[in-house]
């Protein structure tokens, strides 16, 4: 583990959509990455390729000052893997649990990767939930929020308070959906998935701030109970 002197070694993972990704950062900079969108397949590769980046640089989870986590809304299934994948490393290397909103990373992104329209005003992450319905919440351009987190059921009115005040960017893997019924206009969607590496800064304010989280205790934030469905072929819960 880094001195108070040194920089802080970040593990980041992200699993609540279909992109299971994973980054290693040493205070803001990215020193490796690893993502993949295989359907299914985030309890096989999210440990595999946090294996990968550590031997690329020559580190153990020991190594290592925290590991932080993409703690919801989103994927039940996906959260309960990336959650059980932290607390296991932060268990095993004696390092601090983080976590931080998976809206929050979608925030970040936008900033990070520069996608803000001109003069935005707000930036509307979206995570797909069920038909026309996504977690969502709204923030500043720069970050700050301003609307509690949320599942909205999207129509025409959705969000026109904002969208009447100038540009909106509404960013994550439900914006192509939100396009479909919110007018353009003030209204920019950019359809992508949360990943890792742009969870790097509020990780770090996390850290910084000493937010660590309880292992034994912690939970992801479902928003929504989860809810098993019937298989049609009476296999059971799918």
């Amino acid at each position: 583990m880094s001195t108070a002197a040194e920089m802080a070694k970040i593990i980041s993972i992200e699993t609540s959509t279909d992109l299971c990704s994973v980054a290693l950062s040493d205070n803001d900079r990215l020193l490796a990455y690893r993502e993949s969108r295989t359907p299914r397949a985030h309890a096989s590769l999210t440990g595999l390729f946090i294996k990968e980046m550590l031997d690329e640089q020559g580190l153990a989870v020991s190594d290592c000052d925290a590991v932080c986590v993409s703690k919801g809304p989103g994927s039940y299934t996906g959260l309960r893997v990336g959650v059980s994948t932290a607390k296991g490393l932060s268990f095993g290397g004696r390092i601090p649990l983080l976590a931080v909103g998976t809206l929050d990373v979608l925030v970040w992104q936008a900033i990070d990767e520069k996608l803000l329209p001109e003069n935005c005003k707000y930036i509307i992450p979206v995570i797909d939930a069920r038909r026309m319905e996504a977690y969502t919440a709204v923030f500043t351009s720069d970050g700050r929020q301003v609307r509690e987190t949320a599942p909205e059921i999207f129509t025409p009115e959705s969000f026109i308070r904002y969208i009447s005040e100038g540009p909106v960017l509404f960013i994550g893997d439900a914006a192509e959906k939100c396009s479909e019924v919110i007018p353009g206009g003030n209204a920019v969607f950019c359809q992508c998935h949360p990943k890792a590496s742009s969870m790097i800064a509020p990780a770090l304010s996390a850290y910084n701030e000493k937010r660590f989280e309880d292992v034994a205790y912690f939970e992801p934030f479902y928003l929504k109970e989860f809810v098993a469905t019937v298989s049609k072929k009476g296999f059971g819960p799918v």
